[in-house]
């Protein structure tokens, strides 16, 4: 076949495939691209010959990370690489791309090729099933959650005092934001106040501020958050660590609606929607007479009870598939999953952290992985360490109870002497040889 013949029939075969595909040569000027090219990009093949492929691509990788460029210059070929394009009128376009170096009858390397495959319908789709999970910023498949999701604007329609409990980390905020932006409140201040971080004076001068000359330092009015709120809503967080005495001050503000600042020698009218929350048992307090029954019965108009996520498992994966997204953008990487391995290790820890555990984890794991996958080797040593013990009591045979026992005593020791076999031998009463030999015989590390 002749080369002209020859070259006329790749672009039939490279003009029938549904992918995008350009070529290039050593300086990434852009010597072919077939229909399919076209139609993604909105750029003919004549316009796109002789052109920067940067100018045509217009890709949201093409400066942090020219996928055609890095293979240039690696040799190594690029698989599936995630991106965005700037379509020829403007508009967004999801692709994955995959490059390899383009190379003559006679192995010379003469420039480079690139496939890409248009994602939108499955973007559209994916955004699509993931509205179903979301409200909000806040994701999730469990029951328990979409019960709250179904009731979540019911109760942001109303202006009742809305009070929020579970476990650190499960998401508090998430849930309070999301009523004032559901409610007719939504354009006004939300206003944020940690009731367990500061102590008694500082926090009742941050909740309703001072008027000048209240104490020796106060040169000038301050407006309290009960006033930077006004119109909107203000998130008590931690509501169960208030003292006595504010408590006092917060159940003037829900049953009067007004408040005083500090120094001031007439009351303030407040118009507030609050909304508390807290990781402690709020009943419990009272039975303890340790919270007022009053103040309580007055935050607990609507109450809203968040699981802890081990009680939620089946978000795990949808939550780490948002965190990976967001340190993506966040750390420039194109980390695009987790490892079965790692995968079931964190489906079986309890995150006693809850959800911004999961989200610290992700965030180490982004620190340590080099390659495009979290793998166990990137998450953190304490996690890794209890799938080791776990794997190994498993290991060893049920009718070895003593065994079982003695390779735990070993380990605890090992840990508490901070891996130090001198003084884990000691401890033991034992010598360094008979623990080496322990140690061997279990497989530990």
């Amino acid at each position: 076949m002749k080369r002209r013949e020859a070259d006329k029939f790749f672009n039939v075969i490279l003009n029938s495939i549904a992918d995008g595909v350009f070529t290039t040569d050593n300086d990434g000027k852009i010597t072919f691209m077939n229909k399919a090219g076209e139609e993604i990009t909105g750029f003919s093949n004549r316009e796109a010959i002789g052109h920067y492929c940067f100018d045509v691509f217009r890709a949201d990788i093409c400066q942090s990370r020219c996928a055609l460029k890095e293979t240039l210059k690696t040799k190594k070929e690029i698989i599936n690489l995630p991106a965005t394009i700037l379509k020829k009128g403007g508009q967004k376009v999801s692709i994955s791309v995959s490059t390899a170096v383009l190379k003559n009858e006679a192995g010379q390397i003469i420039g480079g090729v690139e496939t890409f495959r248009d994602l939108s319908a499955i973007e559209e789709l994916r955004k699509e099933l993931s509205q179903k999970y979301t409200v909000g910023d806040i994701i999730s498949k469990n029951h328990l959650i979409h019960d709250i999701f179904n009731i979540l604007p019911n109760i942001a329609e109303s202006d009742s005092t809305v009070l929020i409990q579970g476990a650190s980390g499960t998401g508090k905020e998430l849930f309070a934001k999301a009523i004032h932006n559901l409610s007719r409140r939504k354009t006004k201040p939300f206003i944020k106040v940690n009731c367990g971080a500061l102590p008694d004076t500082l926090l009742e001068s941050e909740l309703f501020g001072y008027v000048r000359g209240a104490f020796t330092d106060a040169k000038k009015d301050k407006p309290g958050r009960f006033a930077l709120a006004n119109g909107g809503a203000i998130f008590l967080d931690e509501v169960g660590d208030m003292s006595p005495s504010l408590q006092v001050k917060l159940l003037r503000v829900l049953q009067e609606k007004e408040y005083e600042p500090l120094g001031a020698t007439s009351p303030r009218q407040t118009d507030v929607r609050i909304v508390a929350a807290t990781n402690k048992d709020l009943a419990t307090l009272v039975k303890e007479g340790k919270f007022r029954d009053d103040l309580y019965y007055r935050l607990n108009v609507v109450k809203i009870d968040l699981p802890p996520l081990s009680q939620r498992r089946e978000d795990i994966p949808v939550l780490m598939d948002a965190f990976i997204k967001k340190y993506n953008a966040k750390m420039g990487k194109q980390i695009i999953g987790v490892s079965d391995q790692a995968l079931r290790l964190l489906l079986n820890h309890d995150f006693p952290g809850n959800v911004r555990e999961l989200e610290n984890v992700i965030e180490h794991a982004f620190v340590l992985c080099g390659g495009n996958r979290i793998d166990l080797d990137c998450l953190p040593r304490e996690l890794t360490m209890k799938q080791e013990k776990t794997d190994l009591f498993v290991s060893l045979k049920e009718e070895h109870p003593f065994e079982k026992a003695e390779a735990e005593i070993v380990i605890r020791t090992l840990e508490k002497n901070g891996g130090s076999r001198v003084k884990a031998a000691e401890e033991l009463g034992i010598s360094r040889a008979t623990l080496w030999r322990k140690i061997k015989r279990y497989g530990l590390t």
